[in-house]
């Protein structure tokens, strides 16, 4: 099958999530990514999971090898003159750069979106950003936590209201902000197809915070009033809430239209009684009576395990989750029915699963199962195809 976006070239100049795992799906699709890194490698790469507390001695970052499979690896220090005009050669072949370096630096180096289109108005630009490219902010560095999280107002509602603001992830706002990064490299794709010009696409994390708290930020817009925070023990619906286990976990009941599932619900955990009281009747009443209803239902719940309970709501037309860890979520048979997860086979590693690209197509199979390059292992070699000497290489990579 011929991949989507076989014979594309894309240079990219980035580090740590967002701007490399746009690289990887691009990647994925079928481009041809060559990433340039720092000479030393950058932190990214070397966040081996002891470091983070995981007792293993595997020998690689997973993190980093599931945002950077696929490409080729050039090792340049932009700070010099040689490796500066050794990655605009690259970029002269190439047809999109994508960065996440501050437009600041970008200028410095001579390397900024607008003299790089200037020198070749068909190449589209992939700029990833902290905060954009205006404003009194665009010379702050940042990462997912402070811009997409901590900023938007995305950490201060993700908490009960007696607890402290809640943590984000690793890599959370940054793998939404590559979906949101690659979909606009494919629509500028798509556009100089039609007029052969290409373009910046630019974003940044702090739009991406407000974007996927969408919901919650259109209601703040409209109304200029925060929306209230989730408190389980007063739920708007008791159907719409998560409860504790006899065995100390959780499940998490997602019945947004309550009046439809409740004799239903009802009959599944055996409250049948339920069902026809009047403090409970309908949603309002629910919603006026919430906290008896969960105070009930906490003690419904606390009398089984989760696993007791997942047996028991199993066979009802009932919408809820048991609350997994991670090591458990990895080995869910739906995931693995739908192929979520992938084998890479690396060449010092050895074997380890990664997460495979986030769609599939029923024309091209995307398995994301390249492992990441190891730093500069193909630094001659792209050079090289970029037309430069072998003393302009040498030049270039401090030889």
């Amino acid at each position: 099958m011929k991949a989507p976006l076989e014979g594309l070239r894309v240079v990219e100049l980035a580090s740590f999530v967002a701007a490399p795992s746009a690289g990887a799906l691009l990647a994925d699709l079928g481009a041809e990514v060559t990433k340039i890194e720092v000479p030393q490698g950058e932190i990214y790469r070397h966040s081996l999971p002891r470091l983070a507390g995981i007792k293993s001695d595997f020998s690689e970052a997973p993190h980093f090898q599931m945002d950077n499979r696929g490409k080729r690896s050039i090792a340049l220090d932009v700070t010099h003159p040689a490796a500066q005009k050794a990655v605009a050669r690259l970029v002269d072949g190439a047809d999109v750069f994508l960065t996440n370096m501050l437009p600041h630096r970008l200028a410095k180096y001579g390397l900024g979106p607008e003299a790089l289109r200037a020198r070749r108005p068909e190449l589209i630009v992939g700029v990833l950003t902290g905060y954009g490219r205006k404003g009194p902010d665009v010379k702050r560095a940042s990462f997912d936590y402070a811009a997409y999280w901590a900023r938007t107002g995305f950490m201060d509602i993700m908490h009960e209201p007696d607890s402290p603001p809640a943590w984000l992830r690793p890599g959370v706002g940054d793998h939404a902000a590559a979906l949101s990064l690659v979909t606009g490299i494919l629509a500028a794709l798509r556009m100089r197809d039609q007029t052969g010009e290409g373009q910046v696409v630019d974003v940044s994390l702090l739009h991406i915070g407000f974007y996927v708290l969408g919901n919650d930020a259109a209601m703040a817009l409209a109304t200029r009033e925060t929306p209230p925070t989730h408190d389980r023990r007063r739920a708007r619906n008791p159907l719409w809430n998560h409860y504790r286990t006899k065995d100390g976990r959780w499940l998490f009941l997602v019945m947004i239209e309550s009046d439809r599932y409740w004799k239903g619900f009802c009959a599944a955990i055996e409250r049948a009684d339920l069902a026809g009281e009047e403090r409970f009747a309908d949603a309002r009443f629910r919603y006026r009576n919430a906290p008896e209803l969960i105070a009930l239902l906490d003690e419904v719940f606390g009398a089984r395990t989760l696993a007791e309970w997942e047996t028991q709501l199993g066979g009802h037309d009932v919408i809820w989750a048991p609350v997994r860890t991670l090591g458990e979520a990895i080995h869910d048979p739906q995931a693995r029915a739908n192929g979520v997860f992938q084998t890479i086979d690396h060449p010092t590693a050895g074997p380890f699963e990664t997460i495979r690209p986030p769609l599939t197509m029923s024309a091209y199979e995307m398995k994301g199962d390249r492992p990441a390059p190891a730093l500069g292992a193909h630094g001659e070699e792209v050079l090289r195809e970029a037309g430069l000497t072998q003393a302009e290489i040498d030049e270039a990579l401090g030889k």
